[in-house]
């Protein structure tokens, strides 16, 4: 399927979507069968099972119709975008899948539940979080995305450079500098031993 626009030449991407914020059906189907095949494979690849994989795809292209305004064409090209979102809801399936392996491996788990979590746990693990994304910020931007998409994703360096269009050593590079540069970070400061948050 073609999406014509004037001219009678086939839609870009961007013009898609903002077909899609006017909620235009005909669009969504034009961008899902452009793309469609590239998520599943990678939800494939992930997941292992060709209906888990489907469904990933059905997921991805949901949230696409129902917040379109998440896309942001000035940020990047549409499918390192979809097969962000695809990876994500892998990822989310594949941890609910490690879960209920661990409960039906020992029921009691199950049974019981588990213990509700300590309140200065919380209240250190929040700070922690707060100090990480300080420091997240005082990053260049592609150094903040290269450790966002490897230690929040948790995707690969060579998932990182197929997802971003960037050669594999580009992305180890950034990765070390992020790296490097968080190491030194002020705002981690307090996250070490004798820094403040035990």
């Amino acid at each position: 399927m073609t999406y014509p626009v004037e001219g009678g030449s086939e839609a870009d991407d961007e013009t898609l979507c903002a077909r899609i914020r006017a909620r235009d059906v005909r669009a969504l189907e034009a961008l899902h069968e452009r793309h469609g095949r590239a998520l599943f494979s990678l939800a494939l690849r992930m997941l292992a099972e060709s209906e888990a994989a489907e469904e990933v795809v059905q997921e991805t292209f949901l949230k696409l119709w129902q917040q379109p305004d998440r896309y942001r064409p000035e940020r990047g090209r549409l499918l390192p975008w979809l097969l962000g979102v695809a990876h994500h809801r892998a990822v989310d399936r594949l941890r609910r899948r490690r879960l209920e392996q661990r409960y039906n491996a020992n029921p009691r788990l199950a049974e019981f539940g588990s213990p509700p979590p300590d309140p200065q746990d919380t209240f250190v693990d929040t700070l922690r979080g707060e100090a990480i994304a300080r420091a997240l910020r005082t990053l260049p931007e592609a150094q903040r995305q290269a450790v966002e998409l490897a230690y929040v994703r948790g995707m690969t360096q060579v998932e990182i450079a197929q997802f971003l269009g960037e050669p594999l050593g580009t992305v180890k590079t950034r990765l070390r500098l992020a790296m490097q540069k968080l190491r030194g970070s002020a705002e981690l400061a307090e996250m070490r031993p004798g820094g403040g948050v035990p």
